[in-house]
């Protein structure tokens, strides 16, 4: 091993978790920027390479560690076993934190984080946990939970976009997919790791049992964002008409800064007049479906939330600014109101939370046109 590249590993482990930090800071601004379209080729096509590089990795990593081990070479050739070692375990933390915030940043946009947040926490925790601790223990075990993570993350979404559906059964398809990809990988370890992964195979598939057993849990507990569904836009409107050129004309009352530092925006409504809810969806191309506005009371006598109507509407794929379709709602009680943006099964892409006001007057209104 070369001075200088000894000097370039103490230095990095000395600094190891600024770096981490930091990395973890610039993977999410990159992926922000950078992943546009849950559907483009583009994207998908370097989520799925940094996951071959993983699986890659992993099977190569593992494989030096079982020849260091069955051999002993003379120091100069322990070096350079080092250093392969110390380079592919890096590669191998960067590729795992580059695909899983990518993958939370695409959950992120899909869902709201009122109903989402297991989900998007079990991400958030692998995601660090990979930046923070995986060095402290580079067993197969872990390395291969990470990956099967994230290739059941991938499918999650991947499968609904190629069979331009969602659903349950969707969804189940993604999990054997996720689970016959991942046994092909396993055989794949155990030609190149044969002892080694012998010795871990049964703690491998319990990890990866319990992830894939969690995860469809949170999903039937609609505990999971609706990707690759997205909402792009939404909001509670006084007035709502179309343009000649099919824009929607929104008029709402002028906000306050209360408005805006509420949970529940206060919404004022004359006699006899409607509300409205917009919405903008994005939707792969090709993959029509439904979604529903189910608007929502709080019952203030028992403050439980009770459904006063749920608006069934058709969605259609492919608009990069999403589809757009509105319910309406009259004779809107007075009191806290929320609807609820979601698919047919009760996963919520959103939510709005309101107070209606009853007034005098019609107050005044400004107005917008959302093309």
């Amino acid at each position: 091993m070369s001075a200088k590249f000894q000097e370039l590993k103490e230095w990095y482990e000395s600094h190891e978790s600024p770096i981490s930090a930091l990395s973890l800071l610039f993977g999410f601004v990159f992926d922000s920027l950078t992943l546009q379209r849950i559907d483009a080729l583009g994207d998908n096509l370097w989520l799925a390479t940094n996951l071959v590089l993983v699986g890659l990795i992993i099977a190569l990593l593992n494989r030096q560690e079982v020849l260091a081990s069955a051999t002993s070479g003379s120091p100069r050739q322990e070096a350079v076993e080092s250093g392969r070692h110390f380079w592919l375990f890096n590669f191998l933390q960067f590729g795992i934190g580059n695909i899983l915030g990518g993958f939370f940043i695409l959950y992120f946009r899909s869902g709201t984080i009122a109903t989402s947040w297991p989900f998007m926490l079990l991400l958030l925790a692998a995601l660090v946990s990979n930046e923070l601790y995986l060095k402290r223990y580079p067993r197969l075990v872990f390395q291969a939970a990470f990956f099967y993570l994230a290739l059941f993350s991938f499918l999650i979404y991947l499968v609904p976009i190629f069979l331009h559906s969602i659903g349950r059964g969707i969804f189940l398809l993604s999990g054997v997919a996720s689970l016959i990809l991942f046994w092909l990988f396993a055989k794949t370890l155990r030609k190149f790791i044969g002892k080694k992964f012998r010795k871990s195979e049964r703690p491998l598939w319990a990890a990866v049992g319990v992830i894939f057993v969690s995860v469809n849990l949170l999903y039937f507990a609609n505990l999971i964002p609706p990707i690759p569904l997205s909402l792009k836009d939404a909001g509670i409107y006084q007035y709502l008409s179309h343009d000649s050129r099919g824009g929607y004309v929104l008029g709402e009352e002028e906000r306050k800064l209360t408005d805006y530092l509420s949970f529940y925006r206060t919404v004022r409504l004359a006699p006899g007049d409607p509300l409205y809810v917009y919405s903008a969806i994005f939707s792969p191309a090709e993959l029509d479906t439904r979604i529903i506005h189910e608007w929502q009371y709080r019952d203030e006598e028992t403050g439980e939330w009770m459904v006063a109507t749920r608006i069934p509407l058709l969605l259609s794929g492919g608009r990069a600014e999403g589809f757009r379709t509105y319910s309406v709602k009259e004779n809107v009680a007075a009191g806290l109101w929320r609807v609820n943006i979601e698919t047919p099964r009760g996963q919520i892409l959103g939510r709005l939370n309101f107070r209606v006001v009853h007034a005098d007057s019609r107050p005044a209104l400004r107005y917008e046109v959302k093309n």
